[in-house]
C-alpha cells in the first residue's frame, strides 16, 4: 500500500463529510495532537511538544473561526470563550511544561466531543423524521392521484 493511500482516504473523507462530521474531525484532531503533545512532554521531547501543541492550537483557532454569530450570537460568544480557554491552556502546557493544563484541555475537548455526538444524533433523528414525513405526504398525494 502506498503512502498516498491514507492521504487520499483522508482527503475523500473530508470532501464527503457533512459540516457536523467535519467539526467532529476537528475535535478529534485537537484531542489527538494534545495527547501526543502530552506524551512528548513526558518524554521531554521539547521540539515534538511544541509541534503537537501548536497543531492542536491551530485546530482550536479553526473551530473558533468557524463560529457564526449571525445564527446565535450568545452561543457563539460562549463557544469563543471556551475555545479561548482551551487555546490558553495549550499555550500554558507548552510554555510551562504543565501536564495539568493539557489534562484540563483534553477533558473539556472530550466533553465537547460527547456533546457534539449527541447533537449529531439529534440532527440525524430530526432529518430522518422529516424524511419520513415527506415520504408519507408524497405517498398520500400519490394515492390521491391514483384514486381520483
Amino acid at each position: 500500500m502506498s503512502e498516498l493511500a491514507p492521504q487520499s482516504y483522508l482527503r475523500q473523507a473530508i470532501l464527503s463529510a457533512t459540516p457536523e462530521q467535519l467539526h467532529l474531525m476537528l475535535i478529534d484532531g485537537a484531542i489527538r495532537f494534545a495527547l501526543q503533545g502530552r506524551d512528548a512532554l513526558l518524554a521531554q521531547n521539547w521540539e515534538l511538544v511544541y509541534e503537537k501543541f501548536s497543531r492542536a492550537q491551530k485546530i482550536i483557532l479553526e473551530m473558533q473561526s468557524g463560529l457564526r454569530p449571525e445564527v446565535n450570537r450568545e452561543l457563539c460568544e460562549r463557544m469563543a470563550a471556551l475555545y479561548d480557554f482551551l487555546y490558553r491552556k495549550l499555550i500554558e502546557a507548552n510554555i510551562n511544561r504543565d501536564l495539568q493544563a493539557v489534562d484540563d484541555a483534553v477533558k473539556i475537548l472530550r466533553m465537547q466531543r460527547e456533546t457534539w455526538l449527541l447533537l449529531m444524533e439529534k440532527v440525524r433523528q430530526v432529518r430522518a423524521d422529516e424524511s419520513n414525513e415527506t415520504e408519507t405526504a408524497e405517498a398520500a398525494a400519490g394515492s390521491l392521484c391514483l384514486d381520483g
